[in-house]
């Protein structure tokens, strides 16, 4: 079975909650207010570039100070509790594993500061894909391009609206909450 990865508040602490909304000195529901809801998905899906993205992120097009984003960001990043262990106990017997993330070209400073191409191919980034989940041609995708079935994938995302998705395409699915529940339902099926 090929393990198909969400990567933010997954694997990875998303540092959207705490980090950003500090970074401009506002409460995420402030924060919520005034950015546009629609130009990180586009971001996400690569309709938008880097620039395009910053000229769109405030719903009154004020000016976004990219650097002290992506830094704010890529400091913020970490694993989360059990995973290094966990990615290297997959990897030690041999399952292969793929990013299935919605996430723009900023996936790169995840993978500097964290180096988590060590046990997961950086496969199908939304950013490259052009989708996001939970179409469900964002999971068809994936194991087409794989030569699999859904079904020979497991699917796994803090999210259960993009774990409903890869349910609904005949993929397997796991409802990630921590490493230690992860662990478990990958023992039982016999992938640990």
């Amino acid at each position: 079975m090929i393990l198909l990865l969400d990567v933010m508040d997954t694997l990875v602490y998303d540092p959207f909650h705490a980090e950003v909304p500090a970074f401009f000195g506002t409460t995420l529901p402030e924060l919520l207010a005034i950015k546009d809801p629609h130009a990180w998905p586009r971001f996400e899906t690569g309709e938008y570039d880097e620039a395009t993205f910053a000229a769109n992120y405030f719903q009154d097009r004020r000016p976004l100070d990219v650097p002290g984003f992506k830094a704010a960001l890529a400091g913020a990043y970490r694993l989360l509790p059990g995973i290094e262990e966990l990615l290297g106990e997959l990897q030690s017997a041999g399952v292969a594993m793929h990013a299935l993330s919605n996430y723009p070209p900023w996936f790169e400073l995840i993978e500097g500061r964290l180096g988590l191409s060590r046990w997961v191919h950086w496969s199908y980034v939304s950013c490259r894909t052009g989708v996001r989940k939970p179409d469900p041609e964002a999971y068809l995708g994936p194991a087409r391009d794989l030569g699999v079935e859904p079904g020979e994938c497991l699917f796994v995302d803090d999210r259960a609206s993009n774990c409903e998705g890869a349910l609904a395409v005949g993929m397997a699915a796991h409802h990630f909450r921590d490493a230690e529940g992860l662990s478990a339902e990958l023992r039982e099926r016999g992938l640990l």
